[in-house]
């Protein structure tokens, strides 16, 4: 495979009647001499509320390619940083660690890749959360299989403009209210 430069993914994926536990990763992916390289190191500096970490198996277990993690919505205590530095990331690392080992991820250039990756913590898992009643297997699965396959289709260049093009008069955004009028 030649030099990874700049790719970029996305996924969404979600289980029936459990909206609050869905994922939502948007991936860079690249060369570390790159562009996303200069991104990654440049998000070293820290952001109130939206903290990037970086992903980690667990203690001393820094994930290859470096991946770095950043919320899209704002954490504003205890409860959702301890989702996003718990299950979520244990999702995402298990989930380039995977891709690794099935060769999505080209096993040769884990050194020379980074990753950045924009992660979704529903705001409606801090209440159940705090009751006691939010799913985090569901969580940890949704974001698995969503980190996963965004780094699939990143590398894969998915969808194809071809895709794009078809589609473009056939699926709307899911948040599209018809009383708009048409697109």
């Amino acid at each position: 495979m030649s030099k990874i430069v700049f790719k970029a993914g996305e996924a969404t994926v979600f289980s029936e009647g459990k909206d609050v536990t869905a994922a939502m990763p948007e991936i860079l992916i690249g060369s570390v001499d790159g562009p996303v390289g200069a991104s990654f190191a440049n998000m070293m500096a820290q952001n109130k509320g939206h903290t990037a970490m970086f992903v980690v198996r667990d203690i001393n277990q820094l994930v290859r390619p470096a991946a770095m993690m950043v919320p899209k919505v704002t954490l504003k205590g205890s409860t959702d940083v301890g989702l996003f530095g718990g299950v979520v990331q244990a999702a995402t690392a298990d989930a380039i660690v995977d891709c690794v080992i099935e060769g999505i991820i080209p096993k040769d250039q884990v050194n020379e890749l980074c990753i950045i990756s924009l992660v979704w913590i529903d705001p409606g898992c801090i209440a159940l959360e705090k009751e006691g009643k939010l799913d985090k297997a569901d969580m940890y699965k949704n974001n698995y299989e969503a980190t996963k396959l965004a780094i699939k289709r990143a590398l894969n260049d998915e969808p194809s403009i071809d895709e794009l093009i078809a589609n473009r008069h056939k699926i709307k955004h899911c948040m599209w209210d018809e009383s708009w009028g048409d697109i």
